[in-house]
């Protein structure tokens, strides 16, 4: 079985972080493993408190996880801490596998979950270590400084982005033209990923879950054009059969088909 890990806060409504994340490797038939960052007390209507966890248990964590089941792809989540910010980026020059980065900045009930000098921490020692980044509009707004209110100015902050050392970019850019807009871009290579746009208030958790599919899709072996397509046709999904939970923004539906082709029963293990 594959393994895909996450670093990333805990949502204890399980719309978001790694909850939302180990579902979606466990919907991808990937076996999960996390490493916790820091707690919130949030449900579907606010985020009341949020307490980080101390760098060097953090690091703990990860070092257990790495020395006895190593992932064949990890992502991140929200970091918080600028100095954990910088230790991680420190390890991931190790890392043999290929590293998410989901610049978790702020919640979608509003609530801010990286402060300045973490913002900068993370643009300048741990984006380019990524092999994926993965920011929403706003956040690739203000790593880049650009206003995104069309494709071309995506087009721009996804140029933009490239050029700080990050390998790939995948701005999740939100609603164009009445459609779901997404740009996949590296030196070489862009790609639109585009879907219907579904009217609903439970979004709570896509961005994880989106980029937690592309995790797992990574770690099955996909190439990354494939592994972004896939992500995208079930966070569609995942948002249109949403089950409506909760009083305010609900979870998304991370039970939904992942869509792969069945195995050969002729295919030697």
């Amino acid at each position: 079985m594959k393994v895909a890990l996450t670093i990333a806060g805990s949502d204890p409504s399980g719309g978001a972080g790694l909850q939302a994340d180990l579902k979606t490797f466990h919907q991808h038939g990937v076996y999960g493993t996390c490493v916790v960052t820091l707690l919130t007390v949030q449900n579907t209507v606010s985020v009341s408190d949020i307490l980080p966890i101390d760098a060097g248990f953090v690091l703990a964590q990860l070092d257990a996880v790495l020395s006895d089941i190593p992932p064949q792809a990890a992502k991140t989540g929200a970091l918080g801490d600028p100095e954990l910010i910088r230790r991680l980026a420190n390890r991931a020059h190790e890392f043999s596998f290929p590293l998410v980065i989901d610049p978790v900045m702020i919640s979608k009930h509003g609530q801010p979950l990286l402060g300045e000098r973490a913002i900068e921490a993370l643009a300048d020692e741990l984006l380019p270590q990524a092999y994926l980044i993965t920011p929403n509009r706003h956040e690739a707004e203000r790593l880049c400084g650009i206003t995104i209110e069309s494709r071309e100015a995506m087009l721009a902050a996804a140029d933009a982005i490239l050029r700080m050392g990050v390998a790939n970019v995948l701005i999740k850019g939100g609603e164009f033209e009445g459609h779901s807009v997404d740009l996949l871009c590296s030196a070489t290579e862009t790609c639109w990923l585009e879907s219907e746009r579904w009217r609903t208030l439970s979004t709570h958790g896509s961005g994880c879950v989106f980029s937690a599919a592309v995790t797992a899709r990574l770690a099955l072996g996909d190439e990354l054009t494939e592994a972004a397509c896939g992500a995208k046709r079930f966070i569609s999904a995942a948002i249109r059969d949403a089950p409506g939970l909760g009083k305010g923004v609900g979870p998304v539906n991370m039970a939904v088909a992942a869509e792969f082709e069945p195995p050969d029963p002729e295919a030697k293990p």
